[in-house]
């Protein structure tokens, strides 16, 4: 164990919806099976934005709060009981843990674990962050020296689409349509496709989103201001509708609109997570006599953080498609309105 450099560093702190303002605050106190992150590369994503516009109840409980949750960076520190990580070590951890041991863990949904909210981790936009036992145990791995802090910080939410291309049930030669062409959405082309789909639809209203996506692999993209998607879908597939959807904007509208595009026997996969209290419906009728196969997935476990990982290394995924700007974290307002208005995708944060 190496001694705490004790201090003061630079970080985004949030003081409330609109407010995250840059300044100075404590460097971040380690206890046993922690370590300390000095941040190389921070990412900014679709919750961030959402938490910058309308908060989070469970990310942000008290303010003024630590912010930002996809980083890379180098072991400043480590805490007692901390084997398998030496300062100096090159890392990227995820933004949670589960804890091996309760109902869900147990039954192999660690995604769905009772104690992930007591392990969450809240603070990429700073130079330093702690890593609590948790994620240190499970959720953080040494990466190589070639790869770039950028690229590995890209591992929790691909990790997270590992989990939802796994749900989906992707077959050689299926028609997937896409809901949604921001980072998650882009990465969900990327993996689709990589999964067998022999043609991807995406639909998302930003006409950057739209490029990038043709990029990323989509066979068909839908600006659904001009063009009404459900019909676009059908249109492409005989009248039948997508053998898979994937729902990656989170409004109870666009939901309903994934199951419309969904043929007869085919799976809705409703990824974006939409806000607390929100219902959507759904046709009786056609979900019955359709056998429609309605999925939710959440998060990400383990498993998928090691999958999404190797995925990066081995160069599967692009990464000048998921990040399009590098802004240094004094800018990080600017960052989180650039991508609230679809002008960027990702921007890579500098502490």
């Amino acid at each position: 164990m190496t001694a705490m450099p004790h201090g003061r560093m630079m970080a985004a702190m949030y003081y409330g919806v609109g407010d995250v303002r840059y300044e100075e605050t404590d460097i971040p106190e380690i206890g046993a099976g922690e370590i300390l992150v000095r941040v190389k590369a921070a990412l900014t994503c679709g919750t961030d934005v959402k938490t910058y516009k309308r908060g989070h109840p469970l990310l942000i409980k008290n303010v003024p709060a630590l912010f930002g949750h996809e980083y890379a960076g180098i072991v400043d520190e480590v805490g007692e009981d901390v084997t398998q990580f030496q300062p100096g070590m090159r890392v990227v951890a995820t933004n949670s843990a589960p804890c091996g041991h309760c109902f869900f863990c147990k039954r192999g949904r660690p995604n769905l674990c009772l104690r992930l909210k007591e392990n969450l981790v809240n603070g990429a936009f700073a130079e330093y962050i702690r890593v609590p036992a948790p994620v240190v145990e499970w959720n953080t791995h040494q990466i190589p020296d070639d790869l770039p802090f950028e690229h590995a910080a890209l591992t929790e939410p691909l990790a997270c689409v590992v989990h939802g291309i796994e749900e989906a049930g992707i077959r050689l030669g299926d028609t997937v349509a896409i809901i949604g062409a921001g980072p998650i959405g882009q990465m969900l082309i990327m993996l689709a496709k990589k999964a067998g789909a022999s043609t991807v639809m995406v639909s998302d209203l930003a006409d950057l989103r739209r490029r990038m996506a043709k990029r990323a692999g989509a066979d068909i993209v839908i600006d659904p201001a001009d063009e009404n998607a459900v019909q676009v879908v059908r249109d492409a597939t005989a009248g039948y509708g997508a053998d898979v959807v994937i729902e990656a904007v989170g409004l109870p509208q666009t939901w309903e609109q994934a199951v419309d595009m969904t043929r007869d026997a085919g799976t809705t996969v409703l990824f974006g997570g939409a806000a607390t209290g929100t219902k959507f419906t759904v046709d009786t009728v056609r979900f019955h006599y359709g056998q429609l196969t309605l999925k939710g997935v959440f998060h990400l476990t383990p498993r998928h953080v090691e999958q999404a990982l190797r995925l990066i290394i081995a160069g599967d995924i692009d990464p000048s498609v998921l990040i399009s700007h590098e802004m240094p974290l004094s800018q990080i307002r600017d960052a989180l309105e650039m991508m609230s208005k679809g002008e960027s995708m990702k921007v890579a944060i500098r502490p």
